[in-house]
């Protein structure tokens, strides 16, 4: 399926009902989620962005899963973003627009509200709606190969309000906007360098950075991970549930097991074996 310069993915997936197009795969503690589109350069349909919130949930609620990783599938891409080939037809309109829009949103909050941390593994163009995606994962790792760009001035359409937020909050205002307004393309370094991404590896080691990036994830207390997750999301929302949230999180570490665990190892100079309860 691969060869030595790509990333070796999850070889039997399960597709996804809604959209073959769309893979999962459990290789504990990771839930890999895979775009395998390539002979579209792993472009999402209409249908995609609808299956995609649903794969997300499931990943989040299995137990064998500790962190979830978005791939693409081929050579090529990550996500060179939308499918335009089908927006003659559902983007016809205003109306039709904005449904889609919803739709699109609704895959970028499945990433983006996921209890457990997600991490982005880019090969390739990572293009419009593919930054959209990155941008909700928690973390992103990239191949030297990687070349992003926001072509959406270009095509005359919108980006969803709530995803350009994440790019902001990546980026900053000031370079958010040259992203948006020239539609330009940027290479690995320029990406590392704005924090669009968070780390840039040589492709062909690009699987076992991400694989040793989330064993240290891994490997560590999940109940707390979801606590800084919710308190940094807190930290950058004004919304009261927000912070009610981040409490919750917070007071579950402290009447957790793990707590426990972690104190005790701590004290016994021994490695912590952590559940998530």
């Amino acid at each position: 399926m691969t060869t030595d310069s790509m990333p070796a993915l999850p070889t039997s997936p399960g597709a996804s009902p809604a959209d073959p197009r769309l893979r999962i795969a459990v290789e504990a503690p990771i839930g890999w989620l895979i775009v395998d589109h390539p002979e579209r350069r792993n472009a999402v349909s209409l249908s995609m962005w609808k299956a995609l919130p649903a794969l997300v949930a499931a990943l989040d609620a299995d137990p064998a899963v500790r962190v979830i990783v978005l791939a693409g599938g081929g050579e090529q891409a990550f996500v060179s973003g939308a499918d335009i080939a089908e927006f003659a037809e559902v983007r016809r309109d205003a109306a039709s627009a904005r449904a889609y829009e919803d739709v699109n949103e609704a895959a970028f909050a499945a990433l983006r509200m996921a209890g457990k941390p997600t991490l982005a593994m880019i090969r390739g163009a990572c293009f419009g709606g593919g930054v959209g995606l990155a941008a909700a994962c928690d973390l992103r790792i990239a191949a030297d190969d990687a070349v992003f760009s926001i072509p959406a001035a270009k095509l005359g359409i919108a980006y969803p309000p709530p995803a350009v937020a994440d790019v902001v909050a990546l980026v900053g205002v000031s370079r958010a906007k040259d992203l948006f307004f020239t539609a330009r393309r940027v290479d690995h370094a320029e990406a590392l360098s704005i924090g669009l991404v968070d780390r840039v590896v040589a492709a062909e080691s690009l699987r076992a950075e991400t694989l040793a990036l989330a064993a240290t994830i891994a490997a560590n207390a999940p109940l707390t991970i979801a606590a800084a997750k919710a308190a940094i999301a807190a930290a950058v929302s004004p919304a009261p549930a927000a912070a009610e949230r981040a409490r919750a999180a917070a007071e579950a570490c402290f009447s957790s097991a793990d707590f426990a665990e972690g104190r005790d190892a701590f004290l016994t100079k021994r490695t912590p074996r952590f559940d998530g309860h």
